[in-house]
């Protein structure tokens, strides 16, 4: 009955991971226990927030930095360094990193590992493919829910999107992406990868002036690193041994 009683004050309290630890052993004070039991505490609400964080990011695949292959052909610009990206200093001041270049050189696999670097940090992440944000930007937009939809970003401090440029948009679509990236800027961070130069996103956004203005926001305060080389996932299919 007192175990019972113990788990429900915990819970009332909100220290609900303490009950789990408090026959541990091994202290010489009675303070050093009291602040295992605490520092446990924060350490377990610690590690449901990452999780929380990673899970509500939604990214396709677990990426990490651990074996990611800075290989020659990524370039990055003269006041940009690997360690600087990686510090995630980008997103407190709120800039963007846009990776573009050949498909399958890694620009992707560099998207979600700074993301998930991000959520262990406590960053609010939201990871789309371009084509099914712009999709279901049109549908909210068909259902006149489109404003209930941007407020699910209103505490996302980054927002990854994956493969600009695979798929052209309609007019409607291309303008609806623009008033949505038009509504994060310089208040989040928006990492994008695609494998078009930005003179040719022309031919996904058709309007020009559109195009100029949403390319406008998106290099302002970003860190352009360009991808060239052979793609590692042609590379490796054509390895493989027959």
């Amino acid at each position: 009955m007192e175990t019972d009683r113990l788990e429900e004050v915990c819970k009332q309290l909100r220290l609900s991971h303490i009950p789990r630890v408090i026959e541990t052993e091994g202290f010489e004070t009675k303070e050093d226990w009291l602040l295992f039991l605490l520092e446990n505490e924060l350490k377990c609400r610690e590690e449901l927030k990452t999780a929380r964080l990673f899970k509500q990011a939604k990214f396709p695949v677990r990426r990490t930095l651990d074996n990611y292959d800075w290989h020659d052909h990524i370039t990055l610009p003269n006041l940009t360094t690997k360690e600087e990206l990686t510090s995630l200093s980008f997103i407190r001041q709120k800039e963007n990193a846009v990776f573009v270049g050949t498909p399958g050189t890694g620009k992707t696999h560099l998207a979600c590992a700074l993301g998930e670097m991000a959520t262990h940090a406590g960053v609010e992440t939201r990871f789309w493919r371009v084509s099914e944000l712009v999709g279901e930007l049109e549908r909210q937009w068909k259902n006149n829910t489109l404003e209930t939809f941007k407020h699910r970003f209103d505490k996302v401090k980054l927002v990854i999107l994956d493969e600009m440029g695979y798929v052209p948009f309609t007019k409607e679509g291309a303008e609806l992406l623009f008033q949505l990236i038009s509504d994060w800027y310089e208040t989040k961070s928006i990492i994008i990868t695609s494998n078009l130069e930005f003179s040719q996103w022309n031919k996904v956004f058709i309007d020009t002036r559109l195009t100029a203005a949403l390319v406008d926001r998106l290099i302002h305060h970003a860190h352009i690193l360009s991808f060239t080389g052979e793609s590692f996932r042609l590379k490796n299919a054509l390895s493989r041994p027959k």
